[in-house]
């Protein structure tokens, strides 16, 4: 069986983050071919949490499993998404929480992908603890899936690489979200897992991970409270792809992509010309 590929989004942030996964995904697939389009969306509407009308719109381009994290109960429309079995909210909330932390999703080709969504605690809220949770979650999957990811929505760069290693030969990778700043620091540990501090952010890059410049800079210069927007310019869909042994489950490979908006719509310009 070929090896899969998979495209794994970083936080999509408000319209302006949807806007450029539009525009860079026919330019991934072309160049990519992916088997599995994963995306954290939990930034995807307005800024914070996940809607029916931005999961359509998302879903429409080709994302197939949306991820999330500390802000998608935040956003009251999550009642509209909750249920949906391509949503995932992390996995270490209280069993009470509505929603799921895993689900089990066909990947080109019929082999089951499993994906898990956990949710750090390190200047974060003060959930159950994500080892403990990981441990449970794969005790759940067991033999049903063998190709595992995992998307650890993490403040700390030291638990998420922390959370690597306790995976470490159990995932067939692991990749962090929440941060919105793209690391250097992708490889695959002994194991066979590959890993990642950070995705980075799709959304404008013209701002303080993804809001009004002027907003935050008014705030940590004044120390008064001021409504963070988010802003549009300079707009990136940023991510990795990863290359999965589908009989083993291990990682062959994972590179990093950012697509400019600029660079996709200079290139369907030319095309027209």
């Amino acid at each position: 069986m070929p090896a899969l590929t998979i495209l794994f989004f970083g936080d999509i942030v408000g319209r302006p983050g949807r806007k450029a996964v539009c525009h860079a995904l026919p330019h991934l697939k072309e160049r990519f071919d992916p088997d599995l389009i994963v995306a954290n969306a939990e930034n995807s509407a307005g800024g914070s949490g996940i809607s029916s009308s931005t999961l359509r719109k998302l879903a429409s381009y080709g994302v197939e499993v949306f991820t999330s994290g500390d802000h998608f109960f935040r956003n009251k429309e999550y009642a509209g998404v909750v249920d949906d079995p391509r949503v995932l909210r992390p996995v270490n909330y209280p069993p009470q929480a509505p929603g799921r932390g895993w689900g089990l999703y066909k990947a080109r080709g019929g082999v089951e992908v499993a994906v898990v969504n956990a949710m750090g605690r390190i200047f974060m809220e003060a959930l159950e603890c994500p080892f403990a949770a990981m441990d449970r979650a794969l005790g759940e999957i067991g033999p049903q899936a063998r190709v595992i990811l995992v998307d650890f929505h993490a403040e700390a760069t030291s638990e998420k690489m922390a959370m690597a290693w306790y995976l470490n030969g159990r995932v067939s990778a692991l990749v962090g979200t929440h941060t919105h700043v793209q690391t250097a620091d992708e490889r695959i540990l002994n194991g066979g897992t590959a890993c990642i501090s950070d995705l980075g952010m799709s959304g404008p890059y013209d701002s303080v991970i993804g809001r009004s410049k002027e907003a935050v800079l008014h705030r940590l210069t004044t120390g008064v409270p001021a409504r963070f927007e988010v802003t549009e310019g300079e707009e990136k869909a940023c991510g990795v792809v990863l290359k999965i042994d589908a009989e083993s489950g291990k990682a062959l490979g994972i590179e990093r992509f950012q697509v400019a908006l600029k660079d996709v719509l200079d290139a369907s310009k030319d095309d027209e010309d």
